[in-house]
Parts: C-alpha cells; structure tokens; sequence
C-alpha cells in the first residue's frame, strides 16, 4: 500500500500497520516520518525497541529475524528498525525481507519499520521491494523542489505560530528566505527554529529574515541543467556561484550543460528526419521532469541555434581544460557562466 507522506498522519490516526517502508534522498522528512510512526506506536504499547544497520556484504540477517520473532520479559509488543542506506539488501537480505514481510500479515506484536534511500526502477520492481510494498504501507519520500519551497517554509512557519506578511511583501520574504536555503532542508529547518527562538509569535518582516537567516543553500549539477532548461538566469548564476563556493569540477559543470545541448541537437535532428517530439525524446532516454522542459524549450530552438550552442559547448571544453578561446573569458567559471547564459536564453 502506497501511502503520500501528506497523509501519513491522518493514516496513523486511524490505527497502525505492522510494516512500514519509507524510501527516499530527503534526510529530514524521512527522520520526521520515522518519529511520527514511532510515537503513535509507543501510544499503543510498543514499548521495546531494536534497530539494525545492513552494513556490507556479511551482514548476519539472522539476527534480524531473530528479533522479529522474539520478545523480552519486559514487552508484550516492540519496534524493529532496519535501514539499508545503500538499498541493495544483498541474496541474503532479499530472502530475509520476503520473510519479514510475510510475518508482518497479522503481527501485532511487532511493528516493523524498513528505511532505504532513493531507489531506482529496478529494485522498486524488485521481488523483496514488492512484497514489502503489499504487505505494509511504504512511502516515497521526495525532496521538496525549489518551486514548493516557499510554501513549505511558510507551513513550518505556521506551526510555530509565525507568519509572513500578506501580499508581495510576504512572498518576497518566502522567496529569500528559499534562495538562502535551497538544496538543504535540513538546515532550513533550523533556520527556521532560530526565527521561533529570536522572535516571538506573530507576523515576520522581511528584515527580521534577512538579519536572520544565514545563506546555507546547497546545490548540485542536475539542478541547474533544470534551471538553466527553465530559463531561470538569476537562479542559475546563483546555482553556479554556489557550486564554485562549495569547490565542485568545472569539468563536472560543463559535462551537465553540454549533454543537455548535445540532447538538444540530437532531438532538433530526429525531428528534422521526420519523427515525432515524443519518439525523439525517449530514443534519448529523455524522461520525467527534464522531458517537460524539453517540451517547452525546443520549439523556440531553431536548427541554426542549436548548432551555435553545440560549437559554444565545444569551445569551453578546451576552456575547461586550460585552452584559451578568443571572445571568450580565459577564466573557466566564467565561460561556464557565459555558456549557462546562452542556453537558458535560447528558449526564451
């Protein structure tokens, strides 16, 4: 049973389920799901806790099932955590988690709690995952994307009794407050529960926030290729001072932006030859939020355009790699900028 984690807590309002699955990158709302669940289990009885970390491949599972299928003297019910950061459980660990799963049906003596990173597609279709995912409830856990941020931040605000104002000056101060925090959630709620500790409840202005919250915004390669796809400039000269700031290869950057160009020319040319936007774009393995960018880029991307950023692209990999270009800055982050900066605005 698939559960969104927006509902989880009406779900447990209703009553628990023996086995829980929560899969997902985001660090701070899986922690908070998992505490949830703990605490309506501890209001039911189970008062006794175990937890194991899978680590390598000699992992002793026994002892996990062991567990699963004893109590103490001192507990009639108990809670067995199990977390799997790298999501592969090994030959051993499948045959263990089929098992678990089966002996969850009807188990209320033990509540059982699996915890797994962001999974891939084949190991969502994978014999153990799938039984997991019957037998109990499992909850995809996403981060949250910049454009949700700034209501998201307003919720937590909420729930500490803050608020920002009405109109555009509350928006302006949600949107600062999500370029300062963008990329790391974790930490925008402790900036977040700074603002209850300095200021009391009520209404927030924009230079309480401003004096307030540090700049802790984290960011990575794959969300810039969607930045720069969207046509956001500001946000991705942002995304690209931040990256240099926190040391990343330029050669890393460049690989992002110029396999979204070579993509780009690779569809102009399937279309071109006849076929259709969407055959074009799964023949490139093109898919999921990047496909919807696509979609509204290429039509404003003319042949002649996209053969210019190709060449662009071509000149600041020899930038890159310490070849000068005439026209062009010798400094590879900002060839990297002035390259970032024709793709965002070939779409537009």
């Amino acid at each position: 049973m698939q559960l969104a984690l927006n509902q989880l807590a009406a779900h447990l309002a209703k009553g628990l389920r023996s086995l829980y699955v929560l899969h997902g990158d985001e660090p701070l709302q899986q922690q908070e799901a998992a505490d949830a669940i703990r605490a309506a289990a501890r209001a039911v009885g189970y008062t006794e806790r175990s937890s194991y970390t899978v680590a390598g491949a000699h992992f002793d599972w026994s002892a996990v099932l062991a567990a699963g299928g004893s109590l103490s003297l001192f507990a009639d019910r108990q809670i067995l955590e199990i977390r799997i950061p790298s999501g592969k459980p090994g030959k051993d660990g499948s045959a263990a988690l089929l098992q678990l799963a089966e002996s969850a049906q009807g188990n209320d003596s033990t509540l059982t709690l699996v915890s797994l990173p962001r999974l891939d597609k084949a190991t969502r279709g994978s014999a153990w995952f799938a039984a997991l995912d019957a037998g109990g409830v499992s909850l995809q856990i996403d981060p949250v994307e910049r454009g949700a941020l700034p209501g998201w931040i307003a919720q937590r605000l909420a729930a500490q009794g803050q608020r920002v104002a009405a109109g555009e000056e509350g928006q302006r101060t949600l949107q600062f407050f999500a370029d300062r925090v963008e990329g790391n959630l974790l930490a925008a709620h402790q900036e977040i529960q700074k603002l209850a500790l300095l200021y009391p409840q009520g209404e927030l202005g924009f230079g309480q926030v401003e004096q307030a919250v540090l700049n802790v915004a984290r960011y990575d390669v794959f969300k810039l290729s969607e930045s720069v796809l969207s046509g956001q400039l500001a946000r991705t000269m942002r995304m690209l001072d931040g990256l240099q700031a926190e040391g990343e290869a330029e050669v890393l950057v460049h690989w992002a932006l110029a396999e979204d160009i070579r993509n780009i020319k690779r569809v102009k040319d399937a279309m071109a030859a006849g076929k259709p936007l969407p055959m074009a774009l799964r023949e490139n393995r093109i898919w999921g939020p990047k496909e919807r960018l696509f979609e509204r880029l290429l039509p404003h991307v003319s042949d002649a355009t996209a053969a210019q950023l190709l060449q662009s692209a071509h000149t600041v990999d020899g930038i890159v790699k310490g070849l000068p270009s005439e026209g062009w800055p010798r400094d590879s982050w900002q060839a990297l900028r002035q390259l970032a900066m024709q793709l965002a605005q070939a779409g537009r």
